[in-house]
């Protein structure tokens, strides 16, 4: 049999096996549910969250992201859209990068997925990192901010908890993305289904398989990855926010 390339492989075993162990995104299968997990340490891998380019637009596309990330010398080796924003790519919740703050902090219930309280952040505070429900993360962040922290909903994983408005036999199916911590808060989990997915699926493999005990929804139908490992970026609608992992160039 001829020697298959990782993204091949990793193409190959989305149709029915368990993992692509090259690089830091592999291929998984859950309940018969394709599915991609990007798995990152938060000690020494480099996280940091992108909306804005230098000319003050939005960075929009993975390309244009990496393009700038190689002028400052640094090789972009993952990245996903990192939460909702508005049609001007503005975020919808509170946004936070480097320390400087964008959006209001939603607190209240109100229609569509944001609104399905609890929601929560994904945030990065040095070398700290975690996924906090909001009423949690005020306390946490009382007198101060992150360096990083976006803003979704619904949460997916509550203290080992399915968000109880989840239903198993759910029929809202959409493509998703998300992310978790592990319980040792040693790990990041980057999580995108490959086909539609309900909530309650999609979260149970954040607490059944990765065993985080907080995950965050961060988009629907506009989720996309990068992930070179795997020979993936994809296009598509111009994104706000997008959570990153880059290397200095010509690091491997």
């Amino acid at each position: 049999m001829k020697n298959l390339s990782a993204p091949l492989l990793c193409a190959a075993l989305l149709l029915g096996v368990t993992a692509c162990s090259e690089g830091p995104c592999r291929a998984v299968n859950f309940e018969d549910n394709a599915l991609t997990v990007c798995s990152f340490s938060t000690q020494d891998d480099d996280l940091s969250f992108h909306r804005l380019g230098p000319d003050g637009s939005p960075f929009g596309q993975f390309d244009h992201l990496a393009d700038h990330l190689k002028d400052n010398d640094r090789k972009l080796i993952f990245a996903m859209n990192g939460g909702m924003y508005h049609d001007d790519r503005r975020p919808v919740g509170l946004y936070v990068e480097n320390g400087d703050r964008t959006g209001p902090l939603v607190t209240r219930a109100s229609s569509g997925n944001f609104g399905m309280l609890p929601n929560g952040l994904f945030w990065i505070d040095g070398d700290d990192v975690g996924v906090s429900e909001t009423l949690a993360y005020i306390d946490q962040f009382e007198d101060t901010l992150p360096t990083y922290a976006t803003q979704s909903g619904p949460m997916l994983v509550i203290d080992g908890e399915l968000h109880p408005a989840f239903n198993a036999d759910g029929t809202s199916k959409k493509r998703r993305n998300g992310v978790g911590v592990s319980a040792d808060e040693q790990e990041v989990h980057f999580v995108i289904s490959e086909a539609p997915i309900n909530f309650h699926q999609f979260a149970s493999y954040f607490k059944d398989e990765l065993g985080t005990p907080n995950a965050l929804f961060l988009d629907g139908t506009v989720s996309k990855l990068y992930a070179p490992n795997m020979g993936r970026n994809e296009k598509g609608f111009e994104m706000g926010p997008i959570i990153a992992v880059s290397i200095p160039k010509g690091g491997k």
